[in-house]
């Protein structure tokens, strides 16, 4: 009897990298969860992701080695299947391990989470899919959810444009320039013992936020960097006498500039930062800056000079010959220069979690968790449901600095703002 294979998807440039780098020092994982009005029924969430998954071939894939790159293929295993939650969320995936699968689907009182592995999809186009199998779990517990507002019709065929490699499709002829940026503040800590994942959330209104972020001249995302920025200057100047840049790491939702309705990787990065050695910064001198940079560096042209880079490197007719066993230790030593060094954390803010009316009386809150970066320091993520904005700081550096500096900076602005933690 003749061997069959299962249908294979190449990767896009962003999936290249993350299936590289994922280790056990490293988590290219992310969570997203939403807190429910009433305590979770797990049969009926798990008869949601049945139903669920089909439609969204992009997530019901598993890793394959290819003797270049690795690929994905839709994974003919039993499940993925609804698990009680962890107290240790966003752990890397094992590609061999949980039948192959790269989302994972928990569950706890009142909460509903989901973990998916970078390389099928960035924040984007899960909420899409989060968004769709919350809707279809209230169908199964009696709710009358329509379709539209965000939420994709689970009987109907995805539409070919969902499973598109966008960066492919909007590389240009012109790349951005390879250019090594200088060794920032790293702000680690002491590392925790292996997988010790210390997750510190706060919760602040969204009106209150937008009106001071507003009095200082700038929009909630730049306002939270440069409060994230300017804390973490505070810390590097009481611990060491040589300075040198706060920066940081913040993706851009390329599909804001480049129509897509991919619901795979379509982001980028852009490095707004300051230079402590040049002279002390005031924080309104920092929200400026931060200001400015930000709309300076987020124009069409610069995007897609970004985009083509990252294109081109997958590409490159001397990188696509190596054997991917060479080519893992290449990426990892060229990530940490680029993309780990030049940086003092990442912030990403989701933005608005918005949902048809039908669903918003049956959700309380929702929640964002970056998964463990390759050094011992915080990644921060933000997300809004309402007018309830949720700010994570997730890591495995045993300090809690620089979350209860930046949320006491909050307060001391009049925001008040409510902790959760595992710790």
């Amino acid at each position: 009897m003749a061997k069959t294979h299962e249908p294979w998807y190449r990767m896009d440039s962003a999936g290249v990298l993350y299936s590289s780098l994922q280790s056990e020092k490293y988590s290219a994982t992310y969570r997203f969860s939403a807190l429910m009005k009433e305590k979770v029924d797990p049969e009926a969430l798990q008869r949601a992701v049945d139903r669920t998954m089909p439609r969204f071939p992009g997530f019901g894939v598993r890793i394959r080695r290819g003797v270049f790159w690795h690929y994905l293929e839709q994974n003919p295993a039993p499940g993925p299947f609804v698990k009680p939650d962890v107290s240790d969320p966003c752990q890397p995936f094992r590609f061999e391990e949980e039948n192959h699968w790269l989302v994972r689907f928990y569950y706890y009182e009142r909460r509903i989470s989901i973990e998916i592995f970078h390389a099928l999809s960035d924040g984007t186009g899960a909420i899409i899919f989060f968004r769709t199998l919350l809707a279809v779990y209230l169908r199964e517990c009696g709710a009358e959810i329509p379709n539209g507002d965000g939420v994709l019709d689970v009987d109907a065929a995805p539409a070919p444009e969902e499973l598109e490699d966008a960066y492919s499709r909007y590389a240009g002829t012109h790349a951005k320039k390879l250019v090594l940026l200088p060794r920032a503040f790293t702000n680690t800590g002491t590392p925790e013992p292996f997988y010790t994942f210390h997750v510190t959330m706060g919760f602040l209104p969204v009106d209150r936020l937008h009106a001071v972020a507003k009095t200082n001249g700038a929009s909630i995302t730049e306002y939270l960097a440069a409060v994230l920025i300017y804390v973490i200057a505070e810390q590097q100047q009481h611990r060491r006498s040589y300075l040198r840049p706060v920066t940081l790491a913040v993706p851009v939702n390329l599909r804001a500039h480049f129509p897509s309705q991919t619901l795979g990787n379509f982001i980028t990065t852009i490095s707004p930062g300051i230079d402590p050695a040049l002279g002390e910064y005031s924080f309104p001198e920092i929200v400026s800056q931060i200001h400015n940079y930000m709309r300076l560096h987020t124009n069409r042209q610069e995007l897609r000079a970004a985009i083509t880079q990252s294109v081109q490197l997958t590409r490159n007719p001397f990188l696509r010959v190596i054997p991917l066993s060479a080519k893992i230790p290449l990426m990892s030593g060229s990530y940490r220069l680029q993309a780990v060094y030049p940086f003092s954390g990442t912030f990403t803010n989701v933005g608005p979690f918005r949902v048809p009316p039908e669903m918003e009386a049956h959700i309380e809150a929702m929640e964002a968790i970056l998964g463990q970066a390759i050094v011992p320091r915080a990644h921060c993520a933000a997300i809004s449901y309402g007018n309830t904005m949720e700010i994570t700081f997730a890591g495995t550096q045993r300090q809690t600095d620089t979350e209860r500096e930046f949320f006491r900076f909050l307060v001391r602005q009049g925001i008040p703002v409510r902790i959760e933690s595992n710790r």
